[in-house]
């Protein structure tokens, strides 16, 4: 088998994916000051942030379109615009907000340490995680998929079985493969680059994560491919602590009224190309557009 990448490979289609991504971010802070007076008659910003007279928010910064950092070492990304937003409507300034850079595993033990205020970092929600931190409404919907060399004989999900996937450490798809495909072996990483270096030593046959991400990696490497299925189907959370409900409050108020003005979708058509325009159009709220998080069975534990 043709290794996907040379050796150094892996970083520099990171990097890749990360330009191709980048587009010019949403329009700047006209009007934004006036604005912030006229949300009075909504739940007002919890006092430490508004004392602080800024946002300490948990990013991811490996996970191109939706956080990650640029070539000149700045953070960009769905999931950072967000977090601007969120300034310029608490503050007037989308800068008035500092990142934390997480992974899957140290996103919610980097919450609940305090070292940051929420995290909007591509948490999907699990009931298991909704023991341990609330979520905010859904602010984005992504599906799982399964990225294979263009030579795999994977054509589908049962042609897993006694093949090696890889995932991220602490991710839902950590607990779907070995709650549904316990003759799949797996391997685990902290990183999305650590994954994609797993399928290029061959180490793995293939690197099942969320499509936002794989999509922008087979966009760049000619020697991979997605398979079609999709799996997983469960909206993303802004992580906020348990028992702050003066946060939760904020958080839930101020998505709203993102939905309401369609702003997530300004954002979203400023963080990915064109030609993907079709494909995220209803991955994010609209006004006509409600996302939801699954009842009944954890979906973790719902196999096909």
């Amino acid at each position: 088998m043709k290794k996907l990448l040379p050796a150094v490979g892996v970083a520099t289609l990171i990097a890749a994916a990360s330009a191709a991504w980048t587009l010019a971010a949403p329009a700047g802070n006209g009007g934004a000051k006036a604005e912030v007076s006229s949300y009075a008659k909504l739940p007002p910003l919890p006092a430490a942030v508004k004392s602080r007279g800024r946002w300490l928010i948990g990013v991811k910064c490996d996970f191109p379109p939706f956080g990650y950092i640029t070539a000149s070492g700045k953070h960009a990304g769905y999931d950072v615009e967000v977090a601007k937003a969120f300034a310029r409507i608490a503050f007037g300034h989308g800068n008035r907000v500092s990142y934390t850079c997480v992974t899957t595993p140290s996103r919610i033990p980097t919450l609940q340490s305090k070292r940051v205020d929420i995290i909007i970092s591509t948490l999907t929600y699990t009931k298991a995680r909704a023991e341990v931190i609330d979520y905010s409404l859904p602010y984005y919907g992504a599906t799982g998929r399964l990225l294979v060399p263009n030579n795999s004989n994977i054509t589908r999900l049962s042609d897993m079985s006694g093949k090696t996937i890889s995932t991220t450490r602490g991710s839902i798809y950590d607990r779907w493969l070995h709650n549904c495909y316990k003759s799949t072996n797996v391997i685990l990483t902290d990183t999305t680059s650590s994954s994609l270096l797993a399928v290029q030593d061959k180490r793995a046959a293939g690197f099942m994560f969320d499509d936002a991400f794989l999509v922008g990696v087979a966009a760049n490497d000619p020697n991979t491919k997605l398979l079609s299925s999709r799996f997983l189907d469960i909206p993303w959370g802004i992580g906020i602590r348990k028992g702050e409900s003066d946060m939760r409050a904020w958080v839930n108020s101020r998505i709203k009224l993102m939905k309401a003005r369609d702003q997530f979708w300004l954002i979203m058509r400023h963080t990915i190309p064109r030609r993907f325009y079709a494909t995220f159009k209803n991955n994010v709220p609209r006004p006509t557009n409600t996302l939801k998080y699954p009842t009944g069975p954890d979906p973790e534990t719902i196999c096909r």
